[in-house]
């Protein structure tokens, strides 16, 4: 009986997924939560300013998603309502810690990288632009991530956000202007670098 009932339930769109949530299918929660997580994770990663902030607000989006099921009102995709729920809880956090926190670098046992100095400077890149994001507004990287760093189309990340285009348009432009003054930096230095090579 449990396999014909997991058969089922992949079968079963995400809307009546959970829909038998609401009707108090004790699997089919997590059945969404499988096809979805991954994403969700991504998006709370991105939005938030460290990897323990990402998994509290994830907790609590999940939770409230769950408690909440009943009143989705199909009027979107479910994947899209569970993003907006993930980037709300990411954003109050943010609101509600105010100060930033100190981010520990991470402890990894690997081996050196063949070759040091590409793989340091690809890191100290990747980090600059972090720090860089973390400089917007929520609401600015919140638009700015799922437009160029998800691939969301503006209407999609209108819809996602729960803002007319117009806002995620200006939003981003505004976010992309800051980001170009924030690494402005890293153009210069790969300039001057080229110059000094030829």
């Amino acid at each position: 009986m449990r396999i014909n009932r997991g058969i089922a339930a992949a079968g079963m769109s995400d809307a009546q997924l959970l829909a038998a949530h609401a009707s108090g299918d004790a699997r089919a929660f997590s059945e969404l939560l499988g096809r979805h997580y991954d994403h969700l994770w991504q998006t709370a990663r991105r939005t938030s300013y460290t990897p323990e902030d990402a998994a509290d607000a994830l907790q609590e989006a999940l939770l409230n998603a769950h408690r909440t099921a009943a009143t989705f009102r199909a009027d979107a995709a479910v994947r899209s309502w569970l993003h907006r729920i993930v980037v709300n809880a990411c954003l109050d956090r943010i609101r509600r810690n105010k100060a930033r926190p100190t981010v520990p670098l991470p402890e990894d046992d690997q081996h050196e990288p063949s070759h040091p100095r590409d793989a340091m400077t690809d890191r100290e890149t990747s980090m600059a632009i972090e720090d860089a994001l973390f400089t917007l507004s929520p609401e600015q990287r919140a638009a700015v991530v799922a437009v160029d760093l998800e691939g969301y189309s503006v209407a999609e990340a209108a819809a996602l956000l729960g803002i007319p285009e117009g806002t995620v348009k200006s939003r981003c432009a505004r976010a992309r202007h800051r980001l170009a003054q924030e690494l402005s930096y890293l153009q210069a230095g790969r300039n001057q670098i080229d110059a000094n090579e030829v």
